[in-house]
């Protein structure tokens, strides 16, 4: 038996590999990886998806973080002229080190689903770099990205995705596609960045700001989820009614927000 089918998944790494050939071709697909591309994959594991990334002929870094795979990643691909192989954490990579061309860097991961939500917001303060991404991810984190105002899974992720990609879930994965089967049905995302963005706030941390805010309690409206941050009277100055709850408001609604709140601290900055 090879040394890939003798790794374990480690739960600190929150390891489950895609087996399923018929899911892989058809990821593979969905990518339609091509020889001129720059393609990051995050994640790669035992390389069920790199063999058909580095056979395309793109140009190919990949970033493991468990020695054990970055062992057998060297070995099955130290042939292929276009792979490169990072060692380390996906959350903690600087991905201009990559060098890739404005808005070329297509993003490629079955990201572990403890660190998901806080490597798509790393992936996106660099969204200038990004061509586009496609993720499998836990079924309900796609559900929540792709979401609408009005509903439950309308929230941060949701806001702060969009206001950066055009969001598409694509299909879903059964646990069974997977060894070991997690827990949860997956699902693969494509994340496409704008060009220009719809709604384009003063100051993007002021944003993020105002949405973790207006969350924190999202139960509450949002004169009094916000009172920290922004008085009745600028909420009222935006256009936004304060008797709402946040999960109403569409991200039009929480820019003007932020940019109330730039203008307030613009004000008060000596």
């Amino acid at each position: 038996m090879s040394q890939i089918y003798q790794h374990r998944a480690r739960k600190r790494f929150g390891q489950n590999f895609l087996h399923d050939t018929g899911v892989i071709d058809r990821i593979i697909r969905a990518i339609s990886p091509r020889a001129e591309q720059h393609l990051l994959e995050i994640g790669p594991g035992q390389g069920a998806l790199t063999e058909s990334l580095v056979n395309s002929g793109a140009k190919l870094d990949v970033i493991e973080i468990d020695l054990d795979l970055v062992s057998i990643l060297k070995v099955k691909f130290a042939l292929a002229p276009n792979f490169t192989l990072h060692e380390g954490d996906a959350l903690k990579f600087d991905f201009a080190r990559l060098d890739p061309a404005p808005a070329s860097l297509r993003v490629v991961g079955n990201l572990p689903y403890n660190i998901s939500t806080p490597l798509i917001f790393h992936l996106l303060d660099n969204a200038h770099l990004v061509h586009d991404m496609h993720f499998m991810l836990q079924k309900e984190v796609v559900e929540r990205m792709a979401a609408k105002p009005g509903g439950g899974d309308w929230g941060r992720l949701s806001i702060m995705v969009q206001y950066h990609c055009r969001v598409e879930h694509l299909f879903n994965v059964g646990p069974g596609s997977f060894s070991p089967p997690p827990k949860v049905d997956s699902a693969i995302v494509r994340l496409t960045p704008h060009t220009e963005l719809p709604h384009q706030a003063q100051d993007a941390r002021a944003l993020d700001r105002i949405v973790r805010e207006a969350f924190n309690q999202r139960r509450k409206t949002l004169r009094n989820t916000l009172k920290n941050v922004l008085p009745a009277e600028a909420i009222a100055a935006a256009g936004v009614d304060g008797s709402l709850r946040p999960e109403q408001l569409d991200i039009a609604a929480f820019v003007r927000l932020a940019d109330q709140f730039t203008a307030l601290q613009a004000a008060e900055s000596p």
